[in-house]
């Protein structure tokens, strides 16, 4: 059994549109999962006091569910996927340990030990999803990593002749 300092992420890619996730909170951190879990889910609901501007016009446009109120454990059941970004510890660690005995997979964005998954830096190019991870790290190396790589590929596009 690996150490908690040796421990590495492995990078797997899930079919999530047939899954339903659901997002308690919706600031700055809910709401760039949100926006990353969006093309790719088949459902998804948010839960949060309040929201943004962002969230708001996905919800008028019905490209989500979104309930303006606290979390209640009901929100859970249907569940295949969950993201607890509240900003409580209480409330985070009540999402993760009713996750835990549903068995749905689970993220507590402040709490890298409550976490089923990581979420990567994302990048497509052509067709191909490319997912950047530092294990919770280092997250500006992840972004800057991501952006090198995402300069490099546009660099290589512009020197692209057809045949």
């Amino acid at each position: 059994m690996k150490t908690e300092k040796e421990k590495k992420c492995f990078p797997l890619f899930m079919d999530l549109t047939e899954k339903k996730a659901v997002v308690f909170g919706a600031g700055a951190i809910g709401t760039r999962r949100i926006l990353a879990l969006l093309p790719y889910v088949g459902s998804l609901t948010v839960v949060a006091l309040q929201a943004g501007e962002e969230i708001q016009k996905l919800a008028m446009e019905k490209q989500i569910r979104y309930y303006p109120r606290g979390y209640q454990r009901e929100d859970l059941y249907d569940a295949d996927l969950v993201l607890a970004a509240t900003g409580d510890p209480a409330v985070d660690g009540d999402i993760y340990s009713a996750c835990k005995c549903l068995g749905i997979l689970v993220n507590v964005a402040s709490d890298q030990k409550k976490c089923d998954f990581h979420f990567p830096g994302l990048l497509e190019y052509d067709g191909v999803t490319i997912g950047f991870n530092g294990g919770g790290k280092d997250h500006r190396k992840v972004k800057e990593t991501r952006q090198k790589v995402q300069q490099a590929l546009e660099i290589d596009r512009e020197g692209e002749t057809e045949a």
